[in-house]
């Protein structure tokens, strides 16, 4: 099968392709329009059709691999490893439905997930995703606040948390931050139930508090029959940031979904029934919904999910649960792997990774130094892969299931099915030539998968994704250059883009020639405000070893001068220890541009080390170690 073959189907022919796509999943009632678009940008794909996540994630496997491994849950926090087959997470899962629908939780309710990447995390979702209830997963120790947020939005009924997560070995209680969000928010959920982890010792709040350890023994042999419901019914509301500052509850259907899933595990990670994956996200974000839970399962395939730091016990861990069970496709993001290029290299060769065939990495830009270095390492097909919160799913890859194109570092390479990108020129509103910047767009109809709407907001739902252009365009609100042969460089977001003196220059572009020297582990460029030429570039960076700072900042300056010209120029260099990231590895760009122009950094309740922001502080009150 021809790649430009497979994904000029999925656009010229949409109904024919997605009908045929959606034999891949078990319809409970078959659907009677394949896809519904009266009202653009608004759709319904699967209209009629009637199905289950949950049913298709396990039930429908039992008779066949009913004995095949489908959940591997390892902790290096707390040395344990938990194995279940699909019929013991079908026992499981059923328990933990039998457990909700006791505490009055049924069909279209809402319930908010509050935990670490741990076995019951993936129980709960799949038991709210059997019943018909609409989870909503936050990441485990948001501050109180956020997550009183979010649950003001979804107004659940029921909270499910873990009395603590861990993380390098430091013990994070999560209940107090429930309690006071419990206290903040307008819509407090009636029900908490906990699973209690025994890691940190916390009171009950009466009559609104359930131990789950204490009653799931009531229902260890409950039968839940499956909820069926219409495709396009929401599945799950997974809150990512906006620009006003309150939370998007982006709205996920289920039928779409479950076909987009199926069909992106063969046909982009190359996993089929009884092969392994292995995604090192956290289930609160994105990829720990599709490929940690949803997608492998889905395929019939074993997922492996991971609670640690990928150098604990040592920077090894990864790869010897590679070994030990065979993982055929990793996914993990540049940011871990930036991690790892600290340490010993000798750990990528020490255990047998036979079995792995590739690595795909996404979150954020994968710089070309990185991709090299992992995959001289590895000696593994490395796939970079850009998607969204938003679409559910990759947008841009490469397809090895189908067929595998060159790999060109620095891009995530081609659009997948059913997604038709473009990118536009900003000024002129028409598509750039190959080369030239532009923003990147989808035109709609969105594919199966992706957002129907945002929570209770159409209205929002069109003004941030569909206002930016006189046509009716989804925007990434991303900066991107196409080539000739049709592959796509994401140069960074459209509000991250730096306007020096009337040039514009997008952040990824620097980076990548910062990240280029061989001396530096990790970058940040930032614009910030300058009297004379509006904005210019200024550079934070680690390094691998100790080393001259001034040194290094001075021919970091040049290696962006001899790139990208003088225009281009770092103002300010500055080399610190540490760059303030999010619990999942995304740089904090925003909350490093206030600090460098004096202003409040915002929100920091997902900022993973306090002492990284500090870092920032220090290097601007010292003074840069290049530049002005």
């Amino acid at each position: 099968m021809r790649y430009e073959d497979f994904h000029r189907r999925s656009i010229e022919e949409p109904e024919a392709f997605w009908a045929e796509q959606a034999r891949a999943i078990h319809w409970h009632k078959q659907p009677e329009s394949i896809l519904e678009y009266a009202n653009p940008p608004f759709r319904r794909w699967f209209a009629g059709g009637e199905t289950n996540l949950c049913h298709n994630a396990i039930d429908r496997h039992l008779a066949e691999r009913g004995e095949q491994l489908a959940l591997v849950a390892v902790s290096s926090e707390t040395g344990s490893t938990r194995e279940y087959t699909y019929r013991e997470l079908h026992r499981e899962v059923s328990t933990f439905a039998a457990v909700l629908k006791s505490l009055d939780v049924g069909r279209g309710d809402r319930v908010v997930v509050y935990m670490p990447n741990i076995a019951e995390a993936v129980f709960a979702m799949l038991a709210c995703a059997r019943i018909g209830a609409v989870h909503s997963v936050v990441f485990g120790g948001f501050a109180a606040h956020n997550l009183a947020v979010r649950i003001d939005d979804a107004e659940p009924k029921l909270l499910i948390a873990a009395d603590a997560g861990s993380r390098g070995g430091k013990v994070i209680p999560y209940k107090p931050l429930v309690d006071a969000a419990c206290a903040q928010a307008k819509s407090p959920p009636a029900r908490v139930l906990m699973v209690d982890r025994g890691l940190a010792p916390y009171a009950r709040t009466e009559a609104r508090d359930v131990d789950y350890g204490e009653v799931r023994g009531r229902f260890e042999d409950a039968e839940v029959p499956v909820q069926w419901l219409e495709s396009n019914e929401p599945s799950y509301l997974l809150y990512t940031s906006g620009t006003t500052g309150k939370p998007k509850g982006v709205q996920r259907d289920v039928g779409g979904y479950a076909v987009a899933l199926a069909m992106s595990m063969w046909s982009i990670y190359d996993v089929r029934a009884g092969q392994v994956m292995f995604s090192t996200s956290d289930v609160g974000w994105a990829v720990g919904h599709s490929y940690n839970v949803y997608g492998p399962l889905i395929a019939g395939a074993t997922t492996i999910l991971y609670e640690g730091l990928p150098t604990t016990p040592d920077a090894g861990i990864w790869w010897r649960i590679c070994e030990q069970y065979g993982v055929r496709t990793m996914f993990s993001s540049p940011t871990a792997v930036r991690v790892l290029k600290k340490q010993d290299p000798a750990w990528l060769t020490k255990y047998d990774l036979s079995a792995l065939q590739y690595l795909f990495l996404a979150g954020e830009p994968l710089d070309e130094p990185t991709a090299h270095w992992i995959n001289e390492g590895l000696g593994k097909t490395i796939i970079d892969n850009y998607w969204q919160t938003e679409t559910g799913w990759p947008v841009l890859s490469l397809m090895p299931g189908v067929e595998l194109k060159p790999v060109k570092f620095g891009s995530p390479g081609l659009p997948t099915p059913g997604y038709d990108v473009r990118v536009i020129d900003e000024a002129t509103g028409e598509e750039a030539k190959p080369g030239e910047k532009g923003v990147l767009v989808i035109q709609p109809p969105l594919p199966p998968g992706c957002m129907t709407t945002v929570w209770r907001d159409d209205e929002r739902f069109l003004s941030s994704y569909f206002s930016h252009f006189k046509e009716l365009l989804y925007s990434s609100l991303d900066w991107a250059i196409r080539d000739q042969d049709g592959y796509t460089f994401i140069l960074g977001r459209t509000d991250d883009v730096i306007n020096v003196a009337g040039h514009r220059l997008g952040t990824r572009e620097i980076e990548e020639s910062v990240s280029s020297h061989p001396g530096v582990a990790e970058v940040a460029v930032i614009g910030v405000s300058d009297e004379l030429k509006g904005q210019v570039p200024v550079v934070f960076a680690t390094l691998k070893q100790a080393a001259d700072s001034a040194v290094a900042a001075q021919e970091m300056q040049g290696r962006v001068v001899e790139q990208l010209g003088a225009i281009a120029r770092p103002a300010r260099v500055y080399v610190v220890a540490a760059l303030p990231k999010t619990r999942s590895g995304k740089l904090l760009r925003r909350s490093i541009q206030a600090l460098a122009e004096s202003r409040d950094p915002g929100d920091l309740s997902t900022l993973d080390d306090p002492g990284s922001l500090e870092e920032i502080r220090d290097a601007l009150e010292r003074g840069a170690d290049a530049g002005s």
